[in-house]
């Protein structure tokens, strides 16, 4: 598939470069909401509203922001977008509001999104950094519920909320625990991990290309750095 291509932009967060199962990024909003399934969906689609919107303003002003202010300039704008998503949820989803607590605030220093700011969307231009941020939140989305219904149907013997009668008795309550969390997202990164035969990308989106220490390390980016190593 050609790697310039828009699907590729697409789909390459949900598969290829999972921000959560590949990458391995976002792990405390991860571990915290993905206990139930209406915390895990409500968290995935507040950050995917964000990584979108602050993707795309990030690319309509990337000629504009002065290089020197890059970091703080998307971190304000991301927090706009962030506060934006927060007030409608309290508005109109109060219980999915109360459930997921402060971690809506802290989707503003989500590496996710900080990431594809600086790596992409300052690179990129409108509709590509749309795409990019469209495909990583849905890869997010799919890998926070993909926990949330392992840990509440085997750990509470419900799905969103609803019993399920019959796994009444064989409930792991252990599933539904930080450590139990844990176990259900290492598992899922080993699962990721033999589905794609061990073939990690060769070169992901992140790198040290922009970074403002990149010139001190003597090294053009981080996998050549991991190599020598």
């Amino acid at each position: 598939m050609n790697k310039n291509s828009t699907f590729f932009v697409l789909v390459n967060g949900i598969i290829k470069e999972n921000p959560v199962l590949v990458l391995v990024l976002g792990t405390c909003p991860t571990l915290a909401t993905t206990n139930t399934v209406n915390g895990a969906f409500g968290m995935g689609i507040a950050a995917l509203a964000v990584l979108l919107c602050s993707n795309v303003f990030i690319s309509l002003l990337r000629k504009i922001i002065p290089e020197t202010m890059r970091i703080p300039s998307y971190i304000v704008i991301i927090a706009g977008f962030v506060t934006i998503v927060k007030l409608l949820v309290q508005a109109f989803l109060p219980n999915l509001y109360a459930t997921l607590g402060v971690y809506l605030d802290l989707i503003t220093v989500n590496c996710i999104i900080l990431g594809r700011a600086e790596m992409f969307a300052n690179k990129n231009p409108v509709l590509k950094s749309a795409l990019d941020g469209l495909g990583m939140g849905l890869g997010f989305t799919v890998a926070l519920c993909a926990m949330a219904v392992i840990r509440e149907v085997f750990g509470a013997a419900s799905f969103a909320g609803v019993p399920i009668s019959f796994m009444e008795n064989f409930k792991i309550e252990f599933l539904t625990k930080a450590p139990g969390g844990l176990l259900v997202y290492g598992l899922l990164i080993a699962l990721v991990y033999v589905l794609t035969k061990g073939k990690a990308p060769a070169k992901t989106s992140f790198s040290c290309a922009g970074c403002p220490n990149a010139s001190h390390c003597h090294v053009e980016t981080c996998s050549e750095k991991g190599a020598e190593e």
